[in-house]
């Protein structure tokens, strides 16, 4: 598939193998669905690179379609490097960035970007900080200066994070009233321990937000924002050589700097499967969080993995869904996924089941996740290939799709060809492939199984199921006297 002169609607067409046809030539067949062609290989624009003397790497993809670009710098810190006790200090530096410089309040700031007709934002996960800037070329150059300016200069204003410290607070206390969020923690801090980075909380805690001052920003902000720490990714109606002398212009003068080393915490050893219940008095569902610690991105099982997933639960179509929801009707849906970071994240399947069924939830659960390491039928599996690679295309259909798409090209060292070998490397992927990896990586004897559900309706039927023992946590996994 090409990006230039192809329009989206040729090229999905092309991918597909199905022909377009006139109306009245042929008549359609709408009691079965059209059957899927072989999948053509995807050839992306080319992504040129770049690397300014002070260590800041650019990767450039020209699209001229129309005149916007989207810029993504990332700075390879995030939550994963936030101190155990100022747990939540990546994300609130990243939120800061915006609510002012030592050049413009945070006013001004909100005033430029509507008068530009630009967006601007700032986020972190567990790998990387980012900010990321949507303009038209027109106005490439002030909204640059702006990024510029957020990036290099900013002033983390007391008054600002006092209001942002505040809504974060609010924040917090919400989540503790919503099962799924409750779920969301536990399972986390079950699983990883309070000793792991991957055991915490992202947006930090009531008591972490409440100690953190903005001496704790401006230090994270000192020790991780340097040029040899970030990447600068830009998708657009650029010119390689144009945008990277905008780019030195800007960023020319930012400092390199020793950047902290990383030593996380060896995840828990696994143990045998046990239920943990968290109670949540009057909930209407339970929510599921089921697993065990998975893998990094850098494995070389990734689409081995992403194959498997698929059928068990990483589609509407996949067998959790298909049964949880269209067989059972136990909940709206049901899903699982390998959250792959620089370390290993946890694999998860999840369902927000009906308290009603909350036993009988689990015990389809434990039946996908004992079947998924039998052969798959070819059928299935050639199903769930086509599903990931005839999806492929709508992940590029716009400047600011190729920008985020490209984020784990650069974070995680992934080749540059990366996307053109993506149908080929899925098609790659056996039934023996996948069985390896389901016994591998899904051990249905060696599980965290994490309920967050009304306790006293519930906990009898759990107990019948006989899936492990019972232990009961609260909102941070931690024992409760029972």
């Amino acid at each position: 598939m090409m990006w230039h002169g192809t329009s989206l609607g040729a090229a999905v067409l092309a991918l597909t193998g199905v022909q377009s046809v006139a109306i009245g030539q042929t008549a359609l067949d709408r009691s079965r669905p059209p059957a899927l062609g072989t999948p053509s290989k995807v050839s992306l624009p080319p992504i040129v690179t770049r690397e300014l003397p002070n260590g800041l790497k650019l990767m450039i993809v020209e699209h001229h379609e129309i005149p916007i670009a989207d810029f993504v710098l990332i700075v390879g810190s995030g939550g994963t490097v936030d101190p155990a006790q100022k747990v939540g200090v990546a994300n609130l530096t990243s939120t800061m960035l915006t609510e002012g410089t030592t050049t413009r309040s945070s006013l001004e700031i909100a005033d430029q970007i509507a008068y530009l007709g630009i967006s601007l934002g700032a986020g972190s996960n567990w790998d990387a900080s980012t900010i990321s800037l949507h303009t038209p070329t027109a106005q490439m150059d002030s909204a640059l200066a702006l990024l510029a300016d957020v990036t290099l200069r900013p002033s983390f204003p007391q008054t600002e994070f006092e209001r942002i410290r505040k809504d974060r607070l609010t924040n917090l206390l919400q989540l503790k009233d919503r099962p799924t969020a409750i779920a969301n923690q536990a399972y986390s801090a079950i699983l990883y321990g309070s000793n792991h980075p991957y055991g915490r909380s992202l947006i930090g805690t009531e008591a972490s937000i409440v100690a953190l001052s903005t001496a704790d920003l401006q230090g994270f902000y000192r020790a991780h924002f340097h040029p040899n720490n970030a990447t600068l990714i830009v998708v657009g109606d650029v010119k390689p050589d144009q945008v990277e002398a905008k780019v030195r212009t800007l960023f020319g003068g930012w400092q390199r700097g020793t950047l902290p080393s990383i030593n996380l915490a060896e995840a828990p050893k696994a143990g045998r499967t046990t239920v943990y219940l968290v109670d949540k008095p009057g909930a209407a569902q339970s929510s599921f969080r089921i697993g065990s610690i998975g893998v990094p991105r850098s494995t070389t099982d990734y689409f081995a993995l992403s194959v498997m997933n698929t059928i068990l639960g990483g589609s509407f179509t996949s067998r959790l869904m298909q049964n949880l929801r269209e067989t059972h009707g136990y909940t709206y849906g049901a899903r699982s996924s390998f959250d792959m970071r620089r370390a290993a994240g946890p694999f998860t399947a999840s369902a927000e089941v009906v308290a009603a069924k909350t036993d009988s939830g689990l015990i389809e659960f434990m039946k996908e996740l004992n079947a998924i390491r039998d052969t798959v039928p070819t059928l299935e599996l050639s199903k769930a290939k086509r599903y990931m690679q005839l999806g492929l295309p709508s992940d590029f259909e716009t400047t600011q799709q190729i920008a985020n798409a490209l984020v784990p090209v650069a974070l995680y060292n992934l080749p540059l060809d990366y996307y053109n070998n993506y149908v080929q490397n899925v098609e790659a992927v056996t039934q023996a492939d996948v069985q390896r990896v389901a016994r591998r990586y899904i051990d249905p004897a060696s599980l965290a199984i994490v309920v967050v559900g009304d306790r006293k309706s519930i906990e009898q039927g759990l107990k019948a199921v006989n899936a492990g023992p019972i232990m009961v946590r609260d909102f941070f996994g931690q024992p409760v006297s029972q």
